[in-house]
């Protein structure tokens, strides 16, 4: 089965995550909530840097609930930079909770988070079809836009390569290269 350069074959973690999730749409709060946490918790490292510790983050931020997260105390995030399961970053475990509160504040002004997500993209999903890696760009102008209206909004680790990273994990943006089993649509023109 043929599949996108980065994976690797020697790395089955990396792979079902390029199967099963990346690139493919997604339309719920919860899940958009996750993937903004690891995708700011990735910043200056590798993705699978983050996807091997992706359990331990889920449990030590409770599930990726967006309300419970905007909660934690300060002595709660202190706790968090003792354990090595996770990235024992400050900055990047005290965004969570500000990150939180500010995904919060998106969801009862558009009713979704979702919902203010996807107008970024008109509601449609953005095929690329690279034929290298070299192809595939580290942000565009939908994710500077993004990018730019959550950290108006307050948010931090939300930059427009971060976001781009994040849009590629939630589906907004499908990158599967040419050839990959993932690939249903052809190149657009």
């Amino acid at each position: 089965m043929e599949r996108c350069a980065w994976p690797g074959i020697e790395k089955p973690h990396y792979a079902h995550y390029h199967d099963t999730e990346w690139g493919i749409p997604i339309h719920d709060d919860h899940r958009h909530f996750e993937m903004l946490i690891l995708e700011g918790a990735q910043a200056g490292l590798t993705w699978e840097t983050i996807l091997k510790r992706r359990e331990s983050y889920r449990r030590l931020f409770k599930n990726f609930d967006p309300q419970k997260v905007a909660c934690m105390t300060d002595a709660e995030l202190e706790t968090l930079l003792t354990d090595p399961l996770i990235i024992r970053n400050r900055l990047k475990i005290f965004s969570a909770r500000k990150n939180a509160q500010t995904f919060l504040k998106i969801q009862d002004e558009f009713g979704s988070f979702d919902a203010y997500v996807w107008r970024f993209v008109d509601g449609k999903q953005k095929i690329n079809r690279p034929r290298t890696l070299q192809e595939v760009p580290s942000f565009t102008a939908e994710s500077e836009a993004l990018s730019k209206d959550l950290k108006k909004r307050g948010m931090s680790f939300v930059g427009p390569t971060i976001i781009y990273a994040y849009m590629q994990a939630i589906g907004m943006v499908d990158d599967h290269m040419e050839g990959c089993f993932r690939s249903t649509f052809k190149k657009k023109a």
